[in-house]
């Protein structure tokens, strides 16, 4: 199994907390996925983030073909990280953590993704053509986003 890294780093003009309080959020995750993903949270507890959280998704990674996305927060230490894991959805393993970090300018966001994909050479021969490219895409609307909502 290959397993890929991809990572990023934004800073956002938001204090810890309030940062925290955003991303901690997963109804939030709407806001700053670009829609061609038709990205939808279907189930979350109306609670505080906690290890063990089940969140459902739905989302069109691939040629509008709707997919079912199950993540369990298994790691949480407020306002410092998160950690989220795939435990049902489109990859053979997903891995996110979520970093936040007090600046003098407000807060660094660090998001670290391992991931691998499922049927071995062709899966691979997939993430060179499509995925990673989607990833960066992904991850670059996001920033952008946080950008106009933020400043």
């Amino acid at each position: 199994m290959k397993i890929y890294t991809f990572e990023t780093k934004q800073q956002i003009p938001l204090s810890l907390n309030e940062a925290w309080d955003f991303f901690s959020d997963p109804n939030q995750l709407s806001e700053i996925t670009p829609s061609w993903m038709g990205f939808e949270v279907k189930d979350v507890p109306p609670q505080n983030m906690y290890p063990g959280m089940i969140i459902s998704y739905q989302l069109k990674p691939l040629y509008g073909i709707k997919l079912n996305w199950v993540t369990e927060i298994t790691h949480v230490s407020a306002p410092h990280y998160f950690v989220d894991e795939q435990r049902f959805g489109p990859y053979k393993f997903w891995h996110h953590q979520h970093h936040f970090k007090e600046t003098n300018n407000g807060t660094e966001m660090n998001d670290i993704v391992h991931y691998a994909l499922p049927f071995a050479i062709v899966g691979r021969i997939v993430h060179r053509l499509n995925v990673e490219k989607k990833l960066n895409a992904i991850f670059q609307y996001r920033k952008n986003k946080l950008n106009k909502l933020f400043g």
